[in-house]
């Protein structure tokens, strides 16, 4: 049997109401060799049904049983199955453009076997989308470029997971999926990075990606924001900068955010010397033990800045004077909120 060019990694749990037009929407791809794996992780619906009926129209449908329990395990179930060269994700609730998979092997084969391509997203619909959430849909949209993706890694995630294509063999060899407490995605995003992966945009929205109340990302603790620091404070030792540094560095913000980051920053081994914070009530003052130091005087200190803030006029606002301060960022600051 000839092998497929690419294999849809899509894993599903009791997904009755949306697995049919997540399902059609691959049947209707403009790149036609194609596998499907779709993974049953515990379903007590009708998405076994549903699966199974479109395993017996189109041969490239085909139905697996998850080796253990969890979307993990599912994962790697579908990888450890996979027969063609090249990964697609796939959620169960969302809807892949006809042309998605056909642009994103284009790219891949472009730039080769160590790169994640992904592609712009639009959240739907339109009612469950929040003020805040559509600001995250721009933002991951506005990045396309390996240098802009790479700067954006310590931010937020900048690949939507189901957006994701990559060369199937590099990725499983780079370990697969191992995160099971805190995203599996980021972490494999983040690993991925630091063993030399790059990441790259298909510049048009190929994928519509559903917004619900009761999805995994909102439901489950492994995705709270301090599961996000706990990775972050993980991966940034591998940033040029701070490897550099040796892990000395100073945390720009001394609110919630930097509390939060620079606890996890600690246990990682970090050294703060100074928390950055143009809030002058704050100057003097100790957090984790070190001063709160006014942003001038970052050029007291030769020192990777991490910029730990979240809210935006505040975050604008340090960004904007370590730029006049002829800062680079990437180079001498991260932004990590």
């Amino acid at each position: 049997m000839t092998s497929p060019l690419v294999s849809v990694l899509l894993p599903y749990r009791d997904e009755e109401l949306f697995l049919g037009e997540a399902l059609d929407s691959l049947r209707r791809q403009t790149l036609d060799d194609i596998e499907v794996l779709m993974v049953n992780d515990g379903s007590t619906d009708g998405s076994l049904s549903i699966a199974a009926a479109f395993a017996r129209s189109d041969t490239r449908f085909r139905c697996i049983e998850c080796s253990g329990r969890g979307l993990v395990d599912a994962l790697n179930t579908a990888l450890s199955e996979a027969r063609a060269p090249w990964a697609a994700r796939m959620d169960a609730d969302d809807i892949s453009l006809p042309r998605r998979l056909e642009l994103q092997l284009q790219e891949a084969v472009r730039l080769g076997p160590r790169t994640v391509i992904s592609c712009l997203v639009h959240c739907f619909p339109e009612e469950m989308v929040s003020d805040g959430y559509r600001v995250y849909e721009n933002w991951v949209n506005s990045l396309i470029d390996p240098d802009e993706i790479e700067m954006g890694l310590f931010t937020e995630s900048p690949i939507p997971h189901p957006s994701a294509f990559f060369h199937r063999e590099s990725v499983s060899d780079a370990g697969g999926y191992t995160e099971r407490e805190l995203p599996e995605d980021y972490e494999l995003w983040l690993r991925l990075w630091k063993e030399g992966f790059r990441f790259q945009k298909v510049p048009e929205v190929l994928l519509h990606w559903r917004e619900r109340p009761d999805r995994l990302s909102r439901t489950s603790s492994a995705y709270s924001l301090s599961s996000f620091y706990r990775l972050k404070a993980k991966y940034l030792h591998w940033v040029p900068s701070v490897r550099r540094s040796g892990g000395r560095v100073l945390i720009a913000g001394a609110g919630q955010t930097a509390k939060r980051l620079s606890k996890y920053l600690m246990r990682e081994g970090f050294e703060i010397e100074a928390f950055i914070d143009p809030d002058k009530s704050r100057e003097g003052t100790l957090l984790r033990g070190k001063q709160v130091v006014p942003p001038e005087a970052v050029g007291d200190w030769s020192l990777p800045v991490i910029v730990a803030v979240r809210a935006p006029g505040a975050k604008m606002e340090i960004e904007g004077y370590l730029h006049s301060s002829g800062l680079v960022e990437w180079r001498d600051f991260v932004i990590c909120s």
